[in-house]
């Protein structure tokens, strides 16, 4: 099982965006002393939700500040971004630190973020497929050209060239389609339960032998036999959501850890609300649409219910039920929901000491 950790950045209220930012720094490299994989970091914009703008950088600096931990990314937003311009970031991270860079992405949602950066609504409902294939081209090929809708350009080297293959942020079917037929893992979010995940999984499986069979794991985390997939070590095993292998697929979970159950349950539900009434009211829509709503004492009900949150045994108990369930192989949880920095770093360490050694073999 590889377990990672997953940094939203979060803008809790009275917080500071920079002091985040390098807590967010400090809080990979204590994952790496604790024993985590991997750590990914979330992008945003122009919201308190979370406020690294752009997760491919402060990537670069915890890849700089740590020795053995991957880092990855958990989103870039590809529908505000050149697919080619990323390719070369990605490309200078994975070389300058001898490959422990992954790069995840998304689509990303309607915002106010496709009008700042000139991208578009068009290209956010039509282009994600074009663009994730030309991130793709330009991630495992020597030249790359473009003859597209959205992209039209002659045929440039990249410099310099890596392969790698990204993960893909999946939140809805056409996504899970269009991911498995390009046999690239899939990256699936903390908002939803583990019988929601295996049946995406199940969906992912099924698109893929349709588009002519599911790419298999070579053992080192290349879901689809060249490049590079998910971290060192992943993929390649086998899986609990009716299926043999396991593609690489990664999901995210609330993960808290408290000497019972019932403190860990009642910090987060008197801490998490501050963070995400406002958090998730910055998302603006670009053109008018009525803006997502939540209900947040339900939402925050609901990942401490589902989520490993709890005293060291619960949470063992619950990333095994996850991993029974969807088959995954690899989670990554978001460790921030305390609000506090330094009980953010205990959380770390604690589910590193007390959490870890217990569903290190399923």
């Amino acid at each position: 099982m590889r377990m990672g950790v997953f940094l939203i950045a979060a803008g809790f209220p009275g917080r500071d965006a920079g002091e985040v930012l390098r807590d967010t720094v400090e809080a990979i490299a204590v994952a790496e002393e604790a024993g985590f994989d991997d750590a990914w970091i979330a992008e945003h914009h122009f919201m308190s939700y979370g406020v690294c703008p752009s997760a491919a950088t402060l990537a670069g600096v915890a890849l700089g500040r740590t020795s053995r931990i991957g880092v990855g990314t958990a989103v870039s937003v590809l529908s505000t971004r050149h697919p080619v311009d990323l390719a070369e970031q990605a490309a200078i991270l994975d070389r300058v630190s001898g490959g422990r860079f992954t790069l995840g992405v998304g689509r990303g949602g309607p915002w106010v973020d496709l009008e700042v950066f000139g991208t578009g609504l068009e290209r956010f409902e039509r282009g994600f497929g074009e663009s994730l294939d030309l991130l793709c081209a330009a991630l495992d090929a020597g030249t790359v050209s473009a003859e597209g809708e959205f992209f039209r350009f002659r045929p440039v080297p990249v410099v310099p060239p890596a392969r790698l293959r990204p993960v893909v942020a999946c939140t809805s079917a056409p996504t899970v389609a269009l991911t498995a037929e390009r046999g690239l893992p899939m990256l699936l979010g903390m908002h939803i339960g583990d019988a929601e995940r295996a049946a995406m999984i199940r969906s992912y499986r099924t698109a893929s032998e349709g588009a002519g069979g599911e790419r298999r794991g070579n053992g080192d985390g290349d879901p689809g036999g060249e490049g590079r997939g998910v971290g060192p070590g992943g993929g390649g095993r086998d899986g609990g959501a009716g299926g043999d292998v396991d593609p690489g697929h990664v999901g995210a979970a609330v993960g808290y850890v408290a000497d019972t159950t019932e403190r860990a349950v009642r910090e987060l539900k008197e801490a998490m609300p501050r963070w995400l009434a406002p958090g998730l009211a910055g998302h603006v829509p670009v053109d008018g649409r009525p803006g997502p709503r939540r209900d947040i004492g339900a939402y925050v009900d609901f990942l401490c219910d589902t989520h490993p949150v709890g005293s060291p045994g619960r949470c063992a108990e619950r990333i095994a039920r996850t991993a029974g369930v969807t088959g995954l192989r690899h989670l990554i949880l978001m460790v921030e929901g305390a609000g506090d920095h330094a009980r953010t770093l205990d959380n770390i360490r604690r589910l590193g000491e007390q959490v870890l050694p217990l569903v290190r073999d399923l």
